[in-house]
């Protein structure tokens, strides 16, 4: 066993030291969004990104905006008229 005290590595000048990971900051999550071919729910569901760049606290105004988005186009998709029913 040592009990040398090790000594601090020398930089070259100019070089800059980086900056430690903070686990605290945001932190993209890189889930993916598969394309679903409705342009509208399409572009709700990469609002999310927008959550990877957010603090924690920032994540639910974009959770409930996506949310209202998706339930607007389902809601959507029930006033639009369907094919006419078969005669009985």
């Amino acid at each position: 066993m040592s009990d040398a005290v090790p000594q601090p590595v020398a930089r070259e000048a100019g070089a800059e030291a980086q900056p430690a990971h903070d686990p605290a900051s945001p932190a993209p999550l890189h889930v993916p969004r598969t394309p679903t071919g409705n342009a509208e729910v399409d572009a709700r569901l990469a609002r999310l990104a927008d959550a990877d760049h957010l603090a924690t606290d920032g994540h639910v105004e974009v959770y409930e905006d996506v949310h209202r988005g998706l339930r607007d186009a389902l809601t959507a998709l029930d006033a639009r008229p369907g094919p006419p029913a078969p005669p009985a």
